[in-house]
């Protein structure tokens, strides 16, 4: 076998099932390598980025990684953003990006670039192999890293030449480190600081944001009387009917300093203690109150499950806690507002669902409506940049055949990765797509007015708004294979949605708000 075929066997041993791939000329081989192994499916995707957020997608849903195939340093680049997101998901990817042979290298054809340069900052791990016989530990090499907790991006840069090399071997997966169980000291030190406190907060995100966790966690908050919150942005979060409901920490600075007020001792578990998400002028970028004791119970590599159950016994927690019943919302009436909106998504929300939210300003009544929903996975937009959320819910529909995929996306945000949609019709994924059709970049209207500009004028404006012309998102739909309905009011959102929910297969919703 060649390099590429030993390099595609050595990354199935260590559990990659699915490569999304957006190839070129210097990856042919690895293609060709998929096409004549088995156990990988192969998923085309358009645009780099559609194949970099569908791996996080995919990754959030099971915890392996998926791969992705990247042509040379611009394939890469064009990928860079979801790769941003996927890092702050602490999701693993392995990207397989080709280049040229290093004898090619010095003719500086149209194509080379410094891919590991580029690849750096989005990666935990950055190989290239010395030979071809080196090519499969490399990938050994790389599915380890993006595994090893918390989990991440791993960037394997694959040389033509040692693609095409016969009579190459596949290596054995490379060992991955288990979590590490906090230590009596850890759960010694939270329990001395929670006990002097007059104020607690809890603030949770990754591995703590399992059902499991969260549930340990209530219970720990309740026999102290703490709040719990979440990270606004979450890599994947429990949600729904029969689950506890956290709160979720704010956007905006103020905001977080109001909800964090007389606050003297902030818990971590598996998250950060918060940050401003952008600076803005007199205002702090770190936003614990001062003099508050900061405790880390768990960081974001450690079993974050195992901490909370921990703190909750040492604790004396309650042996249950407070969870969400299900609650089925009154369809309202009139022109669709965003309001109208998610009370038809959380009625109508089947059960087990899996929810891939981009949605920025139009999403705000989700998160409460949501919590008394079916039970179901709520994946947000954890690195910020957007264009992730339809990627996102390719990958998850991969992951989870069985299970029903939303995709709440606004308009400006999906316009980044529209291309999603035409892998989505292709491979069949039932994923219903709700475009929130405001026909504006609306939270950078916000920013404007928070920038001062109380009046802005005609450019300011035309740099944020997308009426000009408008977006036809259900032609835009058509156009990529997928059905599409386009709604303004509220009682005809609630039956488009409500018939989505009952068949299978991609469909896109317009909502015009």
């Amino acid at each position: 076998m060649n390099g590429a075929q030993a390099l595609m066997e050595t990354l199935k041993r260590s559990g990659v099932s699915v490569c999304f791939a957006n190839p070129g000329t210097s990856e042919m081989h690895m293609v060709r390598a998929l096409d004549e192994g088995d156990g990988i499916r192969a998923v085309l995707a358009l645009f780099e980025g559609v194949a970099t957020g569908a791996a996080d997608g995919f990754a959030r849903m099971t915890g392996r990684p998926a791969a992705t195939i990247l042509h040379l340093g611009p394939g890469l680049a064009n990928g860079l953003a979801n790769l941003h997101n996927a890092r702050r998901a602490s999701s693993p990817v392995v990207n397989l990006v080709g280049d040229h042979p290093d004898y090619h290298q010095g003719f500086d054809a149209p194509l080379t670039s410094d891919i590991a340069t580029l690849a750096k900052p989005m990666s935990c791990w950055v190989g290239r192999p010395s030979s071809a016989a080196d090519l499969p530990r490399k990938g050994a090499e790389a599915a380890a890293a993006a595994l090893a907790p918390p989990g991440g991006v791993a960037t394997l840069v694959v040389p033509a030449d040692c693609a095409w090399t016969e009579n190459v071997t596949p290596s054995d997966p490379v060992r991955v480190p288990k979590r590490a169980v906090p230590d009596g000291a850890q759960i010694d030190k939270a329990l001395g600081a929670i006990r002097k406190a007059k104020k607690i907060a809890f603030l949770l995100s990754g591995h703590a944001l399992s059902e499991r966790a969260l549930y340990d966690a209530a219970r720990a908050a309740k026999a102290v009387d703490a709040a719990l919150y979440v990270e606004l942005f979450s890599a994947r979060v429990a949600r729904g009917a029969g689950r506890v409901t956290p709160l979720r920490m704010p956007y905006f600075p103020e905001q977080i300093v109001q909800a964090l007020n007389g606050v003297d001792c902030l818990v971590l578990a598996g998250a950060r203690a918060p940050v401003a998400f952008f600076a803005y002028p007199n205002t702090p970028s770190e936003l614990t109150p001062k003099g508050a004791e900061v405790v880390t119970l768990a960081a974001p590599q450690d079993d974050c499950e195992a901490a909370l159950a921990m703190l909750a016994e040492a604790l004396g927690a309650p042996p249950t806690a407070d969870v969400a019943e299900r609650k089925t919302p009154v369809l309202m009436d009139g022109a669709l507002t965003p309001e109208s909106a998610a009370t038809a998504i959380a009625r109508f929300l089947p059960e087990n669902a899996i929810v891939s939210d981009e949605s920025a300003t139009s999403g705000l009544n989700l998160w409460p409506l949501l919590a008394n929903a079916a039970p179901h996975d709520l994946l947000s937009l954890t690195g910020g940049s957007i264009g992730q959320g339809l990627p996102l819910a390719v990958g998850a529909a991969v992951a989870c055949p069985e299970r029903k995929v939303v995709c709440l996306h606004g308009d400006g945000g999906a316009m980044y990765t529209l291309q999603a949609l035409w892998t989505m019709a292709r491979e069949k994924l039932d994923v219903t797509t709700v475009i929130w059709s405001n026909r504006s970049y609306r939270i950078l209207g916000v920013e404007l007015m928070r920038a001062g500009a109380t009046n802005p004028g005609p450019t300011a404006m035309g740099l944020v708004g997308l009426d000009n012309p408008p977006l036809d998102w259900t032609q835009l739909a058509k156009g990529m294979g997928v059905n599409a309905a386009s709604c303004n009011n509220a009682r005809s959102f609630a039956a488009a949605f409500e018939s989505a929910m009952s068949k299978r297969g991609p469909m896109l919703i317009e909502a015009i708000v």
